[in-house]
């Protein structure tokens, strides 16, 4: 990551805020009021750095890719999940072949004032960017919907724990007490790959195992990496009365999981539609999840 350097007119704009009259008590500064303007300018330029830095380096990258390269040569501890799907975190071979938000439920509590609050608490693995990355895809939802992250705060008995562990991976759905979601700092952080994972954390799964995606792409298992098969088995999801989505957050591309360089998946009839592509969220993604909370 390339190191972080102070850019032209920062210095100019802290003089500034230093010689703001707001900020004198009498004839001397006002040190507290002074830092905490300094704090906040410096929290929003931490943001849009971590905006502009993110794009640029995954600007060649569909979520897709991104994940798949940041999960190709995990080291997993011994106390993490197992993955399907590439990044679904599952905590038994019972769950390998099931949706659990269509065999147990997993919708987060939706409060009387009509809002879904969903706790977070972001480890201190992250530097003040990366976490600014983070806290970029969390309020990317409370504008498009009644999802409103909010961070954790002592007698919250479910909430997201993120952590960098080893790749990208999120339970789907509500699992209860602290549930992970791993965003590593090795390849993980990006907008598109935040949504991914927080949707996944919502309850959704991936768009190529809807339960009609033989209607819009063909699968070639003969090119799937032999102990990846299982990852493009159909569920029988909850497809909120939506089209299928070429261009969903949740749609990996065409190569995903190929061990021969030949496609994976082909869209149907027109096999030259752009797929898997995504870089955030889209108008359907966000259609799904506002019908899910029925927001």
């Amino acid at each position: 990551m390339p190191s972080l350097h102070i850019r032209p007119g920062i210095l100019q704009k802290v003089r500034q805020l230093s010689m703001k009259p707001t900020l004198l008590s009498g004839h001397h500064l006002d040190n507290q009021r002074f830092s905490d303007d300094v704090r906040l300018y410096m929290s929003s330029l931490f943001k849009q750095d971590a905006a502009a830095f993110e794009e640029v380096t995954s600007r060649e990258l569909s979520v897709s890719e991104l994940l798949e390269r940041a999960n190709r040569d995990r080291t997993p501890d011994f106390d993490e999940p197992t993955l399907i799907g590439g990044d679904i975190a599952i905590r038994s071979e019972a769950d390998r072949n099931a949706d659990p938000c269509t065999s147990t439920g997993c919708l987060w509590q939706k409060w009387s004032d009509g809002k879904v609050y969903m706790p977070y608490y972001i480890t201190n693995h992250f530097s003040s960017r990366e976490q600014a990355i983070i806290i970029r895809g969390l309020e990317s939802f409370s504008s498009v919907s009644c999802i409103r992250f909010r961070p954790y705060q002592n007698g919250d008995h479910e909430w997201l724990s993120i952590e960098s562990r080893s790749g990208c991976y999120s339970f789907v759905g509500r699992q209860g007490g602290g549930q992970t979601v791993s965003l590593s700092r090795q390849g993980c952080l990006y907008h598109s790959t935040v949504q991914h994972e927080l949707l996944h954390a919502l309850g959704f799964n991936h768009e190529q195992t809807r339960s009609d995606r033989d209607s819009y792409i063909k699968v070639y298992w003969e090119n799937i990496i032999d102990d990846m098969v299982y990852n493009f088995n159909k569920i029988d999801t909850l497809n909120q009365g939506t089209p299928y989505d070429y261009n969903s957050v949740m749609q990996y591309e065409r190569y995903a999981f190929s061990k021969n360089n030949y496609p994976t998946m082909v869209p149907i009839p027109n096999s030259n539609v752009s797929f898997g592509q995504a870089t955030q969220m889209s108008k359907n993604d966000i259609d799904r999840l506002n019908r899910l909370y029925q927001c």
